[in-house]
């Protein structure tokens, strides 16, 4: 049935409706960047202004900038690569075996909010010796970045018809080498969503770092935080600094938008 003038003007609207509050407050930010101080906080807000790059001078100049964002990538990267070596065996172990019960306690530790470990963190850490290293902020990290792989990978792994690998294990190959060699080249859209969705978690943690590091392994969202102080709020630099973080986060996500819904619906059509 072909459709009506009416209903899809509905559709537009209804569109419109849902996009502009999610796309306004990235605007705000985007056009604040570029604005002065005065300009940011007069009422009503200039919607016309010369537009300023003194705020993004003052993200790279003043702060560390370079070593935040070489300290996100580092802890990110580590923590999302050991996530997907432990996760991938766990999350095929849940659907061939279907462990429910522990999918599910995998699934409780990343819905508890973070500072519910941060405290037993705080204090193993320090014990150790390891406040203010990498090692403790990938650990941390790996509370979020660990289960998102799994439970994940185990909708997507159950997905996959088991018999593609016992038709590898009637040929002689070991249950290993079948998730190795075959479940896993097919599994390349629900791995790259794991990975993203777990950067992105990853890239705009502050609260560990916040805690668990010092001046030599803060990361990137610690950079806001240094705009902000007693007597005020430098909302330019605040605004400059947002960017700045969440463009990679964005930038990847458009490169494997694809490949991320593909992974997200790929377990919604078992059967």
């Amino acid at each position: 049935m072909r459709p009506t003038l009416l209903s899809r003007l509905l559709f537009g609207a209804m569109i419109v409706l849902i996009v502009v509050p999610m796309v306004f407050p990235f605007l705000w930010m985007l056009l604040s960047s570029f604005k002065t101080q005065v300009d940011i906080i007069s009422w009503p807000p200039k919607l016309f202004f010369s537009p300023t790059l003194v705020n993004y001078v003052k993200v790279f100049s003043e702060q560390d900038f370079l070593q935040y964002f070489s300290n996100s990538a580092l802890v990110g990267t580590v923590s999302i690569l050991a996530s997907l070596i432990l996760g991938l065996p766990a999350a095929y172990s849940i659907a061939r075996y279907k462990q429910k019960k522990l999918s599910v306690l995998i699934l409780l530790a990343r819905l508890m909010p973070g500072i519910a470990f941060l405290m037993p963190w705080y204090i193993i850490f320090s014990r150790l010796g390891l406040m203010d290293s990498y090692l403790a902020l990938i650990l941390s990290h790996m509370l979020i970045t660990l289960p998102v792989v799994v439970w994940i990978m185990s909708t997507y792994f159950d997905a996959i018809p088991i018999e593609m690998e016992e038709s590898a294990m009637v040929d002689g190959a070991p249950r290993q080498k079948a998730f190795w060699m075959i479940i896993l080249p097919l599994s390349g859209p629900g791995i790259v969503t794991a990975t993203t969705l777990s950067f992105i978690f990853s890239w705009n943690n502050f609260m560990f770092s916040q805690v668990l590091s010092m001046e030599k392994t803060k990361t990137l969202p610690i950079a806001i935080y240094n705009f902000v102080s007693y007597a005020e709020v430098d909302w330019g630099g605040v605004m400059a600094a947002a960017v700045a973080i969440i463009a990679p986060a964005i930038i990847l996500t458009m490169i494997f938008q694809k490949y991320v819904v593909q992974g997200l619906t790929m377990g919604a059509v078992k059967g």
